[in-house]
């Protein structure tokens, strides 16, 4: 049975590492293993000493532990350690859902999130976001609509990728509650959570919420680890939880012994991790916003509130033609808005890099040029 193609990773592996000026990177920046085992006061030789065998399939108990303090309420036996995050999304759709079950998913959306639930279950439904003139915001009655008793889950991502937008408490509390009136399973893709801006205060998770909450998390965003592909799911349910872990014998086994050995670490300082990032982000957005302020009549500019992303307006008729004909001749990367599921006049821009800004200004001078 055929899934539809996953859009963004193949424009990823056309142009991520050849070209040279990458503006749409959804991490932010990483380091060294010896840089990470050094901020979390690590020895190198205990890292190098470290056998290459087996780990438990659920992932070990120190990591679960680790993982379980992030949350209020999480006990160590509800997490399952991931080969990488993505797997849990994989693991999740086919371990809960039937074909014909009903399925609402916030978009746009990282491609797997949409298609893998469609792929399974056939039968989904759309929430899209919607643009304001500054920002984004959810229709919330509009939502309410779409649940009916025949509803089996839900999927939501904050904060958002692409937009960047975080709901406000109460309205995080409505889906919730909404979820909770129908017994729905609630799937919330946590991964950016910790990268809230300028003050704004940090969602409480949806698994110290609601008991029928699955959240999706790692260290590939907020901590600037993707290379370590270390992710991880919470699910209180047991009996969920074990269908994931029968499902997970089929693909992964169990994590790797060295990414386990590494994530620990990150865990341990990861306060200081996001912290860098935040300010890192908050920096380059304030370039953003003074290239943006520049170029009225190319862009439409909502600044994010949370996360290293946001989805930028492109007033020309297709920004995948843009982007392209940019990549191309230009070397500077973004990744327009038809690869993610949301029309052609936009374009997903990336914060977390340190060198968004010299890359910034390379595109200022193409677009100068032309």
């Amino acid at each position: 049975m055929k899934i539809a193609p996953f859009e963004i990773e193949q424009y990823f592996d056309r142009y991520e590492f050849t070209t040279p000026y990458l503006l749409c990177a959804s991490d932010c920046e990483t380091m060294s293993v010896a840089e990470l085992l050094q901020m979390a006061d690590v020895s190198l030789t205990d890292f190098a000493d470290m056998r290459l065998g087996y780990t438990e399939a659920q992932g070990s108990q120190e990591l679960r532990t680790a993982v379980a303090q992030t949350y209020k309420s999480v006990q160590p036996d509800h997490v399952v350690i991931l080969t990488a995050p993505e797997e849990g999304i994989y693991l999740t759709m086919r371990a809960l859902l039937e074909p014909g079950d009903h399925v609402i998913v916030l978009t746009p959306a990282y491609n797997s999130l949409l298609n893998l639930a469609q792929h399974v279950s056939g039968n989904v439904s759309q929430w899209e976001i919607q643009p304001t003139e500054s920002g984004w915001q959810i229709d919330l009655a509009a939502f309410e609509q779409l649940v009916t008793p025949a509803t089996k889950l839900i999927i939501v991502n904050f904060p958002h990728n692409p937009t960047g937008f975080l709901p406000t408490t109460d309205e995080f509390q409505t889906i919730i509650d909404i979820a909770q009136r129908h017994n729905t399973w609630l799937f919330c893709d946590e991964m950016y959570r910790g990268l809230e801006l300028n003050g704004t205060p940090t969602l409480v998770s949806a698994v110290d919420q609601y008991q029928r909450a699955i959240v999706l998390s790692g260290l590939s965003k907020t901590h600037g680890l993707p290379g370590l592909r270390s992710g991880w799911l919470v699910v209180r349910d047991a009996t969920l939880r074990a269908q994931l872990q029968n499902w997970k014998h089929y693909t992964t086994i169990c994590p790797p012994a060295p990414s386990e050995f590494l994530a620990l670490a990150a865990l341990h300082v990861q306060d200081k991790l996001a912290a860098r990032n935040r300010r890192l982000i908050e920096h380059n957005l304030q370039a953003a916003n003074e290239f943006f302020g520049r170029w009225p009549k190319l862009f439409t500019w909502r600044p994010p509130q949370a996360g290293s992303v946001a989805l930028v307006g492109l007033n020309l008729p297709s920004a995948t033609d843009y982007c392209h004909v940019l990549a191309q001749n230009s070397g500077v990367l973004l990744l327009p808005s038809s690869y993610l599921g949301y029309g052609d006049q936009h374009v997903r821009v990336g914060f977390g890099r340190a060198n968004f800004v010299d890359n910034l200004a390379k595109y200022e001078k193409y677009l100068l040029s032309v």
